[in-house]
């Protein structure tokens, strides 16, 4: 990847913990990467029809997976360069441990940043971490790994509730129930959760909700 000519580095860098501040700098940016998402829905059964339907319950959070190659070979060639300088977990690996260990202060993982360049930046937690070491001194110390890593995307509660919005419209609707509606369809139907068919129930004075009668109309208030 390139910007104005320049190549960008891909880097890693933790956002928190004790850690914060460290920049991982990925000496060979990934040959690819993949963004993957996912949501889950639930089957809600019609009563006595036999009908189902799917009932979008939550979206996953977003992956970003990818290769990372690290090596010091190139150090190699100095006179001065010692077993630690070319070993590459101290150099590189050691720094994506970090990334899986729970940090002293906040007693969790620490959240971290991806970026390379302009073409991706992503703010996440690492899930996973496969490493293969694939060359070594003579003395055993490895000094080139793969890393198969996985990171999975980080938001706060206040994003959530800025982006997200499970309230119905502000105006009360009526409902006219046929044959095999359920206060739990309906409520699913219209809040897109079955478990608002509580706010049904109050709302309407239902004491028993697996009795009402097709022709009832039903008033569904805002959330």
């Amino acid at each position: 990847m390139t910007t104005g000519g320049k190549l960008e580095k891909a880097q890693i860098s933790i956002l928190n913990g004790k850690a914060q501040g460290e920049t991982i700098e990925c000496k060979f940016n990934p040959n690819s990467y993949t963004l993957e998402k996912s949501v889950n829905y639930g089957e809600l059964k019609a009563t006595g029809s036999g009908a189902s339907i799917m009932q979008f319950v939550d979206g996953n959070a977003e992956t970003l997976s990818m290769e990372l190659f690290f090596d010091t070979t190139d150090k190699m060639g100095s006179e001065n360069a010692s077993n630690e300088q070319l070993d590459v977990r101290t150099q590189y690996t050691d720094y994506i441990d970090l990334l899986l260990s729970v940090d002293g202060e906040l007693h969790a993982p620490p959240v971290c940043r991806f970026v390379w360049g302009d073409g991706i930046d992503f703010t996440a937690l690492v899930e996973r971490a496969n490493k293969q070491f694939t060359k070594f001194l003579p003395s055993g110390i490895p000094i080139r790994a793969r890393v198969s890593i996985v990171f999975t995307e980080f938001k706060t509660a206040d994003y959530h509730k800025s982006e997200v919005s499970p309230e119905s419209t502000d105006k009360t609707k009526v409902w006219t129930v046929n044959e095999g509606d359920t206060l739990w369809l309906i409520a699913s139907e219209e809040y897109s959760d079955a478990s608002h068919w509580r706010t049904i129930a109050s709302h309407n004075d239902i004491e028993n909700p697996r009795a009402i009668e097709p022709g009832t109309r039903l008033e569904l208030p805002p959330l």
